[in-house]
């Protein structure tokens, strides 16, 4: 399985793993699950820490830093392809870091994972809900 983790998938699994469903755990740690992070995730998760909304203990690049140490994955990379992907991909809302999720998982033949009900309601893309 080839796992696209949405931002508050990829926080979670590393502060609170205790907020994913039994089925998600299973999926982030299978062996022959290949776990993706988009750099988008990054963005927005700074976002989030100048807004408030997320405090991480040591500071943005340094969180960023240990949590790519401690559960590597591959980087799904921004490319030509997502991007026009993002015309294809319909999400009930125009968030730019989450239609550029969807559109990555579109173009690179990946789940997203998340819990976010407008990205579970989109289409043309797979989704691995976190219910």
């Amino acid at each position: 399985m080839k796992l696209l983790l949405d931002t508050h998938i990829w926080v979670w699994s590393l502060s609170e793993p205790s907020r994913l469903s039994p089925r998600v755990t299973r999926a982030l740690d299978s062996q022959s699950s290949e776990l993706w992070l988009s750099p988008i995730s990054l963005w927005e998760l700074g976002i989030l820490v100048e807004k408030g909304r997320i405090r991480l203990s040591g500071g943005l690049d340094a969180w960023i830093d240990e949590a790519l140490k401690l559960a590597p994955m591959r980087e799904a990379p921004v490319t030509h392809m997502v991007i026009r992907a993002l015309r294809a991909v319909e999400t009930p809302h125009r968030d730019p870091a989450d239609r550029f999720l969807a559109a990555t998982a579109a173009a690179l033949d990946l789940q997203l994972v998340t819990t976010d009900e407008r990205l579970l309601a989109g289409r043309g893309y797979q989704v691995l809900p976190n219910r």
